[in-house]
């Protein structure tokens, strides 16, 4: 007895892989030699990079400004946090 879906025994007809295919090995890529693979990384990392839309001087400063001032503020809570909390066992404690 089966269900709509499958199951563990039967498998979908959509996981049958045809057996009439034989896996290709390694396709473009497979007949080029390491150094050339190497280069092919490195002319794709440029072109990458070449897309990416930089920040500004002035951005950058904002951005580092807003950053250093946002850990400031977490460390004041804290260390604010932790010394209540220490207190408090002090007291429950003794």
């Amino acid at each position: 007895m089966t269900d709509a879906v499958g199951s563990i025994d039967m498998p979908d007809a959509q996981d049958e892989a045809p057996e009439s295919k034989k896996a290709r090995k390694g396709g473009k890529r497979g007949k080029k030699g390491p150094l050339k693979r190497l280069a092919l990384f490195y002319r794709q990392i440029v072109a990458e990079l070449r897309k990416v839309v930089w920040p500004t001087r002035n951005q950058l400063t904002t951005y580092t400004t807003v950053v250093i001032i946002f850990v400031v503020i977490m460390i004041g809570l804290v260390t604010v946090i932790d010394y209540g909390l220490s207190n408090a066992a002090k007291y429950v404690f003794g």
